[in-house]
């Protein structure tokens, strides 16, 4: 029931905050695609890899770099087979590295020996020269480079890269190797491996001499960043795996010629469901390399775990490896990458880290997040926990943030997003788990933004028009309360049972004839100022001010239980602020003031009032007129504030000295007046006392026992000169006992003036 009262109160806000769930449970699942969602996604993964990524330089890799310096010393590239064929032949006798992968494609044959010039002299101009022919077959091993490369590959642990084309792009060059798979193996109604429709490999020669291959191809986001690298690439039916997985494997398996139709990665799936169509398949979730595991997506992709920007790799000049001028313990039992950093030769991409990074350092960092089983996992049940979390994180905010101030909003907000991030961040840290990030700031800001602006926007206008109406009569923080109902409130009349309150400055004209206009304003702005304070901060309407007289009511507009008491301690609260009133007014060269209270509480008419010329909201009513005459007779009774017994009843906590049973002019009905003297646990002990004696003096008064009743009052007045009711009722003894009242006599009093 409460939340439906909620519900129906913030209408506007959880509407609209539903309309953002909604946009965004639609693009968690695929069905709308909010493309500035996807790329603030990959924002938040590029902040969280750049926190958390290790800052180390690992060790286990050396890349062999061709570098600017390289160039320099041997020659532009690309360089002849032959010396290919030293920089391997050293790497692996000369410094006994363990694995090398070289991250360059061989497409065309290396001509550079000038064999194929001295078969053209042969054919064209000595074609009988059996001297000429045999030479040339006996220079031909030495001068084939691409054998004697391909001669340094045989039997050692190298793998070779190649590339694939993709889109309209269809020609191919070069040898595939064997593939890792075949289009059976691979048994995932979802599966979405990228096609290749093309590729650029390795001479045949160079390909023979080692199966060891993987292809280089990275897969960069819409905003051209690499962030992952497919592990399978299919093409004409065959899955081909990646560089960096080729690597690893043989690394794994330290055997350059392992390689067979049986490949040593595995396939795991795991039951998932399409929560567009709800249907249930096989989604792929991992690669194996033995008990290695490569989490992967939908299409074999694998995040790339960058350790840190570029260097995070041991790097050596390939003419230093060349020149001999490297010490072995650097690359002894390496793994050995052969790549390039020369921004000519085209191997930079983009990485979260930087916008130039070396292509090579690309595959080392994913060689070593194989090795170490240190890749992140982003599986295809992420998409159901995003969907879970964005829609009871977005119900819990659509239903509190509009039931809280703007400060506790703020801080509501700040804490969810403490609490998403702290997750998030274990997630990734311990979990190795990328959870999605971006949809649910989205909606945690867009949510409080709506709140924010909606409180902003419409409930100032709300606060605005509410003050136009009321902020003449009411305070400002129960225009604030109002605000938040603003239908519960308007300016049509209607019966309430409310309390009303009557103050006026006894012997005001005397007063007035003693000071000049001047003085007279200020005196009144001094007074009526503090006054208005104490019945805004008891929850009083002002109706308005009478001259010196003060009119103001409680429990409209705004419904007030407990009327009756906030009027009794606004009443109160005028007396001590007039007491401190006293002491200025003496420095100003004002008399003394003594003001006079009247309270009474039952129903009134209370609404907007008057003629179309001018209107006012106000209340009217017997229960009105009889506090205005209840303010009168204070004087009569020497009090400064008098109560009804409608009044009394309705706050029973304070304890009261009954003034009188009386008859107010234009009233048939007598009324019990009383005098409320203060909280009954604050009251002394010898107050209670007189109070108890005063009660018994009454009752001999009404009882008509006069000697008694009188011996009560004389005594009360000893103990207490100042109290005017006491010779007030010796007073009236005194006729009572010239003109007995009679045995019907009631107690009332009865008063023919106002």
């Amino acid at each position: 029931m409460k939340i439906l009262t909620l519900l129906s109160r913030h209408a506007v806000r959880f509407t609209f905050s539903s309309a953002v769930i909604f946009v965004l449970l639609l693009h968690s699942i695929g069905i709308l695609n909010l493309t500035a969602i996807s790329r603030l996604e990959n924002f938040t993964y590029d902040i969280r890899l750049n926190m958390l990524m290790p800052g180390k330089v690992d060790e286990r890799i050396v890349i062999i770099d061709i570098d600017e310096k390289s160039l320099k010393e041997q020659g532009r590239w690309p360089w002849s087979r032959n010396k290919l064929a030293d920089l391997v032949n050293q790497l692996f006798d000369g410094y006994h590295v363990n694995v090398l992968g070289i991250d360059v494609v061989f497409a065309e044959k290396d001509e550079s020996s000038g064999l194929k010039r001295l078969e053209e002299i042969k054919a064209k101009y000595l074609p009988s020269d059996q001297g000429f022919s045999q030479a040339i077959d006996v220079l031909r091993p030495s001068l084939d480079y691409d054998q004697v490369f391909a001669d340094s590959l045989k039997k050692r642990n190298v793998v070779l890269g190649y590339f694939f084309l993709r889109g309209k792009e269809s020609r191919v060059s070069g040898n595939l190797p064997k593939a890792s798979f075949v289009e059976g193996d691979i048994n995932n109604g979802n599966s979405q491996l990228i096609d290749a429709t093309g590729f650029g490999a390795n001479l045949e020669v160079l390909q023979n001499s080692t199966n060891n291959a993987g292809h280089f191809n990275s897969d960069p986001d819409e905003d051209g960043i690499s962030r992952k690298v497919p592990m399978l690439i299919k093409y004409n039916g065959k899955m081909y795996e990646a560089f960096s997985l080729a690597v690893a494997r043989a690394v794994l398996d330290g055997d350059a010629n392992r390689f067979s139709h049986n490949p040593a990665i595995k396939i795991q799936a795991g039951p998932t469901e399409d929560l567009q169509t709800g249907e249930h398949y096989a989604g792929l979730e991992w690669l194996k390399l033995g008990n290695h595991k490569i989490p992967v997506n939908e299409e074999t992709a694998a995040l790339i775990p960058y350790r840190g920007p570029q260097g995070s790799f041991i790097y050596v000049s390939a003419t230093d490896v060349l020149t001999h001028k490297v010490n072995p313990a650097k690359l002894k039992n390496k793994i050995v990458l052969l790549g390039t950093t020369a921004a000519g030769l085209m191997d930079l991409r983009a990485t979260p880290m930087q916008s130039i990074y070396a292509g090579v350092e690309v595959h080392a960092n994913m060689i070593v997040g194989i090795l170490d089983n240190n890749i992140k996992e982003n599986p295809s049940y992420t998409q159901g926990a995003e969907f879970l979390l964005l829609l009871l994180v977005g119900l819990f905010l659509a239903l509190m943030l509009p039931t809280l101030s703007p400060l506790s909003a703020i801080m509501a907000t700040f804490l969810t997003i403490m609490v998403i991030l702290t997750f998030n961040l274990l997630a990734w840290e311990y979990g190795n788990l990328v959870l999605p990030l971006a949809s649910l700031l989205v909606m945690i800001m867009s949510i409080y933004f709506i709140n924010m602006s909606y409180g902003f926007f419409i409930e100032s206008r709300n606060k605005r028009l509410l003050a136009g109406l009321f902020g003449q009569y009411v305070p400002p923080e129960l225009v604030n309360e109002m605000a938040e109902n603003l239908d519960s409130y308007s300016l049509e009349g209607e019966s309430r049972e409310m309390t009303v309150l009557f103050s006026d400055i006894r012997g005001f004209t005397n007063i007035s004839e003693g000071l000049d206009p001047k003085q007279l304003t200020h005196l009144m702005n001094d007074f009526l100022t503090p006054m208005t304070h104490v019945i805004h901060h008891n929850r009083g309407t002002i109706d308005k001010y009478m001259g010196d007289a003060i009119m103001a009511f409680w429990g409209a507009p705004l419904h007030d239980n407990n009327h009756a008491k906030h009027a009794i301690q606004a009443a109160f609260g005028m007396i001590v602020a007039l007491e401190k009133l006293q002491q200025e007014f003496v420095a100003k060269g004002f008399p003394p003031i003594s003001i006079g209270i009247g309270l009474n509480t039952g129903e009134m008419i209370v609404g907007n009032m008057g003629s179309k010329f001018r209107m006012a909201y106000t209340v009217m009513g017997d229960a009105v007129n009889l506090g205005s005459r209840l303010e009168s007779l204070t004087k009569n009774y020497g009090v400064y504030i008098i109560v009804s017994e409608y009044t009394k009843a309705q706050v029973p906590e304070y304890i009261y000295r009954e003034l009188d049973i009386v008859r107010v002019k234009g009233k048939d009905n007598p009324v019990a007046i009383f005098e409320p003297i203060s909280i009954g646990d604050l009251i002394d002990q010898a107050t209670k006392n007189n109070l108890a004696r005063y009660i018994e003096a009454m009752r001999l008064y009404r009882s008509q026992s006069w000697d008694l009743a009188e011996v009560e009052f004389l005594q009360l007045q000893k103990l207490e000169p100042e109290r005017y009711v006491y010779p007030m009722y010796l007073e009236r003894i005194q006729f009572f006992r010239k003109m007995p009242p009679g045995d019907d006599w009631d107690g009332v009093f009865n008063f023919d003036t106002k």
